[in-house]
This record gives structure tokens, sequence and C-alpha cells, in this order.
């Protein structure tokens, strides 16, 4: 016996968190009866309805993807803008691991594994991510500093990160800083650099955990491999223990 909105999020039909958003808007039916109480338990001989469409076991899937500039990182957008979705050539339904903005290029998981999904974004498994931030300004050493030790950004202390000056171009008054770090917070990295008087014109993530963008072009994409796979699993439950 598992909990309905985790066996929503592993059949991949959407992250746990939106699976009780549709639990408690009584979106959903177990055996025929609607459920509507977070933490109700089913078994796999249980039928499953959301929206009136019975919930399949789908096969996972694990795509990295370069996400480029002008795209929306969202499996759609009422703008009918482009997202990161339209760019995966699949009849899965798959989403976004966590969101880059519409103007930050660089690395993106989707897939439709609802449970690695969740474990990613946890804040306490602290999975590293690199970010390459072009600002304007010459950064100064004590605000170097202050991001290693945690800048407030909307009334709250960030983690601690890593920080390293990759060029300073005195001509253009601009700054290349790389930035690791490993929480997930709306606009963080811009908004760190902003609490310090700096405005970011160009952002990009490198790295998720072990994973980069080795030979893919901006809006191109490859599948994960098993390897890889377990290996963020295993690094996610290392963090556990």
């Amino acid at each position: 016996m598992e909990r309905l909105q985790k066996v929503i999020a592993n059949r991949g039909y959407c992250s746990r968190r939106h699976a009780e958003e549709l639990i408690l808007n009584n979106k959903v039916k177990v055996n025929d009866e609607i459920v509507n109480v977070l933490g109700t338990k089913v078994d796999e001989k249980d039928i499953i309805e959301i929206n009136g469409e019975v919930l399949e076991e789908e096969q996972k899937e694990y795509y990295l993807l370069n996400k480029p500039r002008g795209v929306i990182t969202s499996v759609k957008d009422d703008k009918n803008r482009k997202t990161v979705v339209d760019l995966i050539d699949t009849n899965k339904r798959i989403y976004p691991v966590g969101r880059l903005d519409y103007d930050t290029t660089g690395i993106l998981l989707l897939t439709n594994d609802g449970e690695l999904t969740n474990m990613l974004l946890h804040p306490k498994n602290e999975i590293e991510k690199v970010y390459i931030a072009k600002i304007e300004g010459i950064i100064a050493v004590k605000d170097i500093n202050i991001l290693r030790s945690g800048v407030i950004i909307d009334g709250v202390k960030t983690s601690r990160a890593k920080v390293k000056i990759k060029k300073i171009d005195k001509k253009d008054k601009t700054s290349i800083v790389e930035l690791i770090i490993h929480e997930g917070k709306n606009h963080q990295v811009k908004k760190m650099f902003q609490a310090l008087g700096y405005e970011v014109s160009k952002l990009k993530r490198e790295k998720i955990a072990f994973l980069d963008l080795s030979g893919l072009k901006s809006g191109e994409y490859r599948y994960l491999n098993i390897k890889e796979v377990k290996q963020l699993y295993n690094i996610v439950k290392n963090k556990k223990s």
C-alpha cells in the first residue's frame, strides 16, 4: 500500500505536489469514488482515475536538454509560447525537473518519473547546480565573500555558495562568475546578484550533479542512460544516509 499522490507521481502523470492539488480539488477517483484526502493509501489492484482518465503505468523516460533562450520551462503555456516539452519528441507525459527562466539557458532534466523528480528537487538532498552568470559591473571581493557566506533574498538567507571568477572585462565593466548552489528558489541566482547591486545580463546552468551539456548544442537533447539514472538515485540515497 502506498499513498495515492505518490502512486500518481510514480506513474508519470505529474509531480507529487501537483498530484496533491488534484486530490484536494476532487479530480481523482479510486474505484469510481472521489478521494480528496491526502495520504489515502492504494494498492496495485485499485483503479485510479484523474479527470475521468484511467491512470496507467508508463514506461519511464529521462531526457537531458540544453534549453535555449526564449523557451518556457513548463508543460504548456497559456500565451502559446514554445515550452521545453515541445522540444522533446515523445508521446509520453513528461515534465521538467525544476525550472529555468525564459531568458536563462542550459541544462534541464525532463522525465515522467515522479519519484526521482521529487527527490532531486527536495532541498534536504542538496543537489549541486553550476551556473555561469554574466553581470554588469566589476564584482568586488567583499561581494564574492558575501555570496560564499549567504545572501539575504526575500527575507531569507541563502545557503553558502561556491564562487569562482571566470573573467573580468574592465573595458565593458562586466564580470563572468561561476556560482555553485544546491537550492532552487525562484529566480535565485539573479536575486543573489541583485541583492548585491549587480544585474545579470546572461545566465546559463552548466551542470546538475554529475551531468553536463557535453555534445549538446542549444535546443538539443539526449536520453539519460540506465547508468546515469541509477547514479542520480544513488546520489540522493547517499544524501539521506
